[in-house]
């Protein structure tokens, strides 16, 4: 039986006066840093946090969970979120984990959006982001933004997902302008039946963007991964729902520090693995049991 995970929280104050609340698993004796980025409405109780996070015991490494802001379970002060391109939000965090942990080398994890994002700060960064972290991970990370979020607004993904994520997304537009009435569009945001809509009436317009159009076009990372300068990994399946295997790129696109994993099966932040030749579900834990070994190599822990 696993053994429960035993997260502690710490609540940061950021330089705007808001909050970022920070879930972190510090074994004895721990060896490096984990810095894991979730996605869209996730957290440290996704279920890839929760594998990264056992996985990391295993290894003795300390594993850190900031949360986007909203995303802990208590909404947040400011007249801002949190977006696919928050790369200045995740330079900040790195930061005051490298402050709040500064004995251990550091690698960083981003899953989904949080991979997107933090593919943008490590291409704003450049050779400064070695001084962070020594190798990063982008696991499912919408890439092409347009091209996600047209795929997560037609057929079925539009039913089981858009929905679902559209229904958490429009109780905070509602609590975000009982506080700053004004700040956008609230009868936009609540109308919208698709992300694009979303994010056009509310995402955009919240963080200094014109339109949907120019917020995927600035925060997509597929345009400039040439600019990463840390080791990097870009992990996507070819048959995810949400990031078409068309709208991937090659490695001619991907530059000397980036290396691409894109597997024919894996979906949307799966790769699972079964356990049994019955287990038609998959164990999750196979994501970070590929993912770790890469990190360790790339930062150039040995025995890690």
């Amino acid at each position: 039986m696993a053994v429960p995970l035993a997260w502690q929280r710490e609540r940061w104050t950021t330089p705007d006066g808001d909050f970022i609340d920070v879930d972190h698993i510090v074994p004895p004796g721990a060896v490096a840093m984990l810095v894991l980025f979730h996605g869209l409405e996730g957290s440290s109780a996704s279920h890839y946090a929760q594998a990264f996070a056992a996985e990391a015991q295993r290894r003795g490494w300390a594993l850190a969970v900031p949360h986007f802001r909203g995303c802990s379970g208590e909404p947040n002060r400011a007249p801002r979120a949190y977006h696919s391109g928050d790369f200045e939000e995740i330079a900040w965090m790195l930061a005051r984990v490298a402050q709040r942990w500064p004995d251990w080398p550091r690698v960083a994890v981003g899953v989904s959006l949080g991979g997107n994002a933090l593919l943008r700060w490590l291409q704003e960064a450049g050779a400064g982001a070695a001084a962070t972290v020594q190798a990063a991970a982008a696991i499912s990370a919408p890439l092409d933004l347009a091209a996600a979020g047209a795929a997560i607004d037609r057929g079925l993904n539009r039913v089981l997902y858009a929905r679902m994520f559209l229904r958490t997304m429009r109780r905070k537009a509602r609590q975000k302008w009982a506080c700053f009435p004004g700040l956008f569009d609230l009868e936009r945001a609540l109308s919208a039946r698709t992300l694009r809509a979303f994010d056009d009436a509310f995402t955009a317009p919240l963080h200094g963007f014109r339109g949907v159009e120019d917020y995927w076009q600035r925060a997509s990372s597929r345009p400039h991964l040439h600019a990463v300068r840390v080791p990097t990994l870009v992990l996507n399946a070819r048959n995810d729902p949400f990031v078409p295997g068309e709208s991937l790129p090659d490695a001619a696109e991907a530059g000397p520090y980036v290396q691409l994993w894109q597997p024919a099966l894996g979906g949307h932040v799966g790769f699972a693995e079964p356990c049994a030749p019955w287990d038609l579900r998959g164990d999750v834990a196979a994501l970070p049991q590929r993912v770790m070994p890469w990190l360790a190599e790339a930062a150039g822990w040995p025995g890690r």
